[in-house]
Order: structure tokens, then sequence, then C-alpha cells
């Protein structure tokens, strides 16, 4: 079997979908791409069993047939050979593969493409379209607060819920909480699923630039993406979302108002003088002051500040985790924020001051008590 190809258009196809590949794979077939030929189609697959990502590319080829060849190899090959067509010749009794370019050959050893994995289909899916840029934003507004922890499966992705009139992407670690809501997407499934960080962070990292149609299907099971030539396919984490509406505040009676550009960049110069393990700050409001403090006392190291702000209410003294906040911050784009806050010892909302009118955002950082800093 031959097939001739770009090799700056393959480099490119591959480059989309090789995230999935892990260093130690379950299966150890899975360090390959499955390519298979069909009519001079060539469909490129790969996978970690969890995730399954599939993109195609155009060749001249009068064969049909598959195999599995080394991702790395392959990869690091087409990295450095400058754009020109390429030879791939497949002997499909020995699996042995040769790259022919202009500036050589190149020999590697596939494998038998029946032993990788079939790729997991979606039975009796539910059907949302979502445009690539809302998806993107949904994805980088609540990623970064997904939980690392193994023992809270559940956390480790992040909760979509399809409704009638809106869909909600909501994620946490326990620490902070974050809810999107978009009102321009919508369906009567009334699902929630959980979409693992891995999946959604492939995907991002993947999402063209201009902005495409994304089809979405899924079940209690699986989920999958297509746009233009990229198809993912990922298994859906089978736990229950913890109850986030229940942690939400129902009233704040203090509010503060603040430049988001220099209150990130004040926290972050105050940050380097706190606890590298708690990340601890306090904010002392009163009246339009802000004193933001920070000490480790390990170390004798202190620092404070001082902003103006916009303050509704009582004055108030509260502790926050600034690696936490920063992040917040830095992942909203309008001019100002507002925290609203009831006491010390209850979680602070943050708000952006200006949203799409298609959107609403919530974020919430709970708490860290005071008495650590004395």
């Amino acid at each position: 079997m031959k097939f001739i190809v770009s090799s700056s258009a393959l480099l490119k196809q591959i480059s989309a979908i090789n995230g999935v590949i892990t260093t130690n794979p379950v299966v150890p077939i899975l360090e390959n791409f499955l390519f298979e030929i069909q009519d001079g189609l060539l469909t490129i697959t790969a996978s970690d069993l969890q995730t399954s990502m599939i993109t195609e590319i155009d060749v001249e080829s009068s064969e049909n047939g598959n195999i599995a060849v080394p991702a790395r190899i392959l990869m690091d090959t087409l990295k450095n050979l400058p754009e020109q067509p390429i030879t791939i010749s497949i002997d499909v009794e020995t699996y042995s593969i040769e790259i022919s370019s202009d500036n050589g050959r190149y020999k590697l050893a596939g494998e038998n493409a029946t032993d990788f994995p079939k790729v997991q289909e979606v039975e009796n899916p539910d059907t949302v379209d979502i445009s690539a840029d809302v998806l993107s934003t949904a994805i980088n507004h609540t990623i970064y607060a997904t939980s690392n922890d193994e023992l809270r499966p559940a956390m480790g992705g992040v909760y979509v819920k399809f409704d009638e009139t809106n869909t909600t992407f909501v994620a946490t670690d326990g620490n902070r909480l974050i809810r999107y809501r978009r009102v321009d997407i919508a369906s009567d499934a009334g699902t929630g699923i959980i979409i693992p960080r891995k999946a959604l962070s492939l995907l991002k990292n993947c999402l063209p630039a201009e902005n495409v149609n994304v089809t979405v299907e899924f079940n209690m099971s699986n989920a999958y993406f297509k746009f233009n030539q990229i198809k993912m396919i990922c298994r859906l984490v089978d736990e229950r979302f913890p109850d986030y509406e229940n942690v939400i505040p129902a009233e704040s009676n203090i509010k503060m108002t603040i430049n988001r550009q220099e209150f990130m960049s004040s926290l972050k110069r105050i940050s380097i003088y706190a606890n590298k393990t708690t990340h601890q700050v306090r904010l002392k409001i009163a009246g339009s002051e802000l004193q933001i403090f920070a000490e480790d006392l390990d170390f004798s190291n202190e620092a404070n500040e001082i902003l103006a702000c916009d303050h509704q209410g009582e004055d108030i003294e509260i502790g926050f985790n600034a690696k936490f906040l920063v992040e917040m911050l830095n992942n909203l784009d309008s001019k100002e924020v507002s925290i609203d806050m009831s006491a010390p010892n209850k979680a602070g909302l943050l708000f952006p001051s200006d949203m799409d009118e298609n959107e609403d955002i919530l974020l919430l950082v709970m708490p860290v008590m005071l008495n650590n800093y004395v």
C-alpha cells in the first residue's frame, strides 16, 4: 500500500490530535496513530481509551488499507522535513513503513491495525450546535477551576447542564467555583453531563480561530464533538456533580467595585510576601479604601498596599488565597470587577462589571480564616 501527501499538511493534522497520546498508555499500541485509507481519504485516529480524536486528509492513493504508525517518530520526522510531497509505502505483511522524501528515506516499524481499539460510538444522542468561539470562552472560563483530586472524580471535569432556555458550565475544586451560563445555547434534553478536563483541554487547543460551528452529540456515557476535519469522542465522568447552587450565598450585603487590572497587579506584588504554601492575603475594606496585606511569619516577610475602590455596606476584613484570586481575575476581561461579601467566614462572589448580553458569569472563592495570620 502506498500514498502521497504533503508533509506540512500531514503534520498539521496529526499535531491537532497528538495530545491524546500518553507516554505510558494502558495498551502499548496506543503509542501509535491509526492510519486508514479509503478511496483517497486518509483517516487518522489517536486514542487513550477514554478520549479519541480523529482527523481526515485527502491523499493520492489507488489502494485501500490500514496500519498503526508510531506517533512520536512520525511527528519528529515531519517536524524536521521542509514542505514537500512525501510518499509513504507500507508492507501489509511485515507492517514496515518507508517514508520517501526529496532528502532521503526513513524506515520505521508499524503494527497491525486490527489491534487498535475501536472508537466508542455515541448511541441515541441528544444534539446541540455551539459556535467555536462560545465553546472556547466557556472552556477558558471554567477549566482552570477543576480539581486534581482523584478521590473526587466528579470535580475533575466541567459540569454542563443543557436546558430549554440556557446552558450552564460549572467547575469547582472545593475552594472556588465558576458558574458560566449562556442563553444563546439551549437544548430540550434537560441533561447534565461531566466532561473530563483532559478532553476539554484537547478540544480547546484544536478549536479553530475562525468562528465555525461545533456539533455536539451526547448521551449519559459519551460526548462527541465535530468541526472542520476534526472529531473527538470522550467518555464522560460517571459521577454525581456536587449541588453547587447551595454553596452560593443567597444574600451579600457588602459590595466592593475596583479596577480589575490594578487589583490583579497589586495581588501579584503582595503575594510575593505571602506564605508559599497557603498564598494567604487579607483584604481590609473601609470607606473607599482597600488595604491588601500579606505576611510570611517563617521568613519575617510582609507587605501591604492601599487601593481606591467603591464600597457599599459595612467595613470588613477577610482573607483569600491570592493565587486563586489572581487566576480568576486573569480569566476575566472587564475593566472593573465587583466582589460581594457578607462575613469574613463566608464565600466571596466575584462578578465582571460588564458582560455580553448572552452570558452570565459568577466566580465564588472560599475565604481563608484570618487567625492564620496571628
